[in-house]
């Protein structure tokens, strides 16, 4: 059996207005600790060992809540109600037109403005797991529906934080939610991920329009989108191909394998491996998508200790649903009704390889 980690709090700050801000730990009987904000349901940091025993950080973040609500990068924030684009901040459901908050050009981006990421969640304990919920009332950002979320933390002694969603509505609504952390497994703030070793259960990926919006699908086969095996992610970085030149690397969403299949189960579906440090990050989920982006648009943005975050300084391995979806066939899949909740378990974990 697997043991849970243990939860601490203190306060860490508050937001304009007054409310204030609190920081939650989890940490595992090895050592490692894992920090979540109720603002935002956000993942602050994650000290992991690595192959000499040693912490370190392994996400970008901030040092202050304030840093949080400026910033533009979304650092282990909580995605709601859409994580990624719906095109032209629009879609019809049930014969009805909505019209959303349009936060990035002329497209909804992961959830408006004033997404989950940026609300002050309600925060409790349960027998070790930190439990976050919040309600967000119809017509936020342009959604119907008043929707309830739940998100549970765990963190066990395998090194593995399991993020368990669920949320319900009192009308038909698209929800796609994720996580959103930056992942550096180096653990050292002035290095990037191009050094990083990465494999995703993927046949095929999703390229994207000038808007970054879902065009068509396309093999991974034969070219720099192909990590069914093992790569190195600067190398891919440097393919020439003209995705990666639209989005200045990767930031596109792979189809899961069996994705098709419908409903999933929980499987391992990446792996990104740091050959000097020997952290290695295992992302296992019952979702069919995974946002694999490399930190293309960071351009000097302000982190801990004032670091300035330069193009990939970290990766993300977002789990979820397919951007614009909701305009997609089959988007039926991608609402949720009444006495239907949404849930979605992802889970990662990091481990250390003994060898080089």
């Amino acid at each position: 059996m697997i043991s849970v980690a243990q939860l601490s709090c203190e306060p860490w700050g508050a937001v304009p207005g007054g409310d204030p801000v609190r920081l939650f730990t989890l940490r595992n009987t090895h050592g490692m600790k894992v920090a979540i904000s109720d603002l935002g349901a956000t993942l602050v940091s994650w000290h992991a060992p690595d192959r000499a025993g040693r912490l370190g950080d392994v996400l970008l973040g901030h040092d202050t809540p304030a840093e949080y609500l400026t910033a533009t990068t979304y650092m282990g924030g909580l995605i709601g109600r859409w994580a990624n684009r719906i095109a032209n901040a629009r879609f019809t459901l049930d014969g009805i037109d909505y019209t959303l908050d349009r936060n990035e050009g002329a497209n909804l981006l992961h959830g408006g403005a004033q997404g989950f990421h940026r609300a002050v969640w309600e925060a409790s304990e349960d027998n070790g797991a930190l439990l976050m919920r919040l309600e967000s009332p119809e017509g936020d950002a342009g959604f119907p529906g008043n929707v309830t979320t739940q998100v549970r933390y765990t963190l066990d002694d395998d090194g593995r934080l399991t993020i368990e969603y669920e949320a319900i509505t009192d009308a038909p609504t698209p929800l796609n939610l994720t996580s959103h952390p930056y992942f550096n497994l180096t653990g050292k703030a002035d290095a990037d991920i191009r050094g990083h070793v990465l494999s995703i259960a993927a046949d095929q990926f999703f390229e994207v329009d000038t808007a970054m919006i879902p065009c068509r699908l396309a093999d991974v086969a034969g070219n720099a989108f192909d990590f069914r095996q093992s790569a190195p992610i600067g190398a891919r970085l440097d393919w020439p191909h003209t995705q990666l030149a639209r989005a200045r690397g990767f930031d596109h969403c792979y189809v899961l394998r069996d994705a098709e299949q419908g409903e999933q189960s929980m499987r391992d579906v990446a792996c990104a491996y740091d050959p000097g440090s020997g952290r290695e990050l295992t992302v296992s989920t019952d979702q069919r998508g995974l946002q694999f982006y490399t930190g293309n648009w960071l351009d000097g943005d302000i982190g801990r200790g004032g670091m300035a975050y330069e193009a990939h300084a970290g990766l993300c391995l977002e789990a979820g649903g397919f951007p614009n979806q909701v305009n997609m066939p089959g988007e039926s899949s991608a609402v949720v009704r009444p006495g239907r909740p949404y849930r979605q378990v992802t889970a990662y974990r990091i481990g250390v390889r003994s060898g080089i």
